[in-house]
């Protein structure tokens, strides 16, 4: 069965900020309470980024699919999932307020058995909510530090 999950926030950081944290590819370990540990091989599109879950949950595996630098838009395919999914991609892109500052959209598209999906959807929501705050908290942390 195939799902779409889109998570959408506004953070209290600026668009341009954001996007280049999403580009980076790395920190997922430092944004999402459930990533134990993110190395990434390589750069840009075609570059592999290696996940641990916490608790000897398991290990994701992601290939950086495209990074549009005008649209402001990473996608990336996880081929190696702990999650009962047979497909997994997932798309971040970043849009600009009226007032300059970021506005996350980051939509996974999976497919997953029938009586999977809903509990696959549930725990990406509230994983990707969980990392958007993270990655906010994060961020906003880097820019008072420049600041000062």
């Amino acid at each position: 069965m195939r799902t779409k999950q889109a998570i959408t926030k506004k953070l209290n950081v600026p668009v341009d900020l954001v996007w280049d944290a999403v580009r980076g590819i790395g920190r997922l370990d430092v944004w999402f309470p459930i990533i134990e540990t993110c190395q990434v091989e390589g750069h840009g599109a075609g570059a592999v980024r290696h996940m641990t879950i916490v608790n000897n949950g398991g290990a994701i595996r992601d290939t950086i699919e495209e990074i549009n630098l005008l649209r402001r838009r990473l996608v990336y395919l996880r081929p190696v999932s702990p999650f009962p999914v047979t497909y997994y991609r997932g798309t971040v892109e970043v849009l600009e307020s009226y007032d300059g500052l970021a506005v996350v959209v980051w939509t996974i598209d999976f497919e997953s058995k029938p009586e999977d999906a809903q509990s696959v959807a549930d725990l990406v929501k509230g994983a990707i909510a969980d990392g958007i705050d993270g990655m906010e908290k994060d961020l906003t942390a880097s820019a008072n530090a420049v600041r000062a």
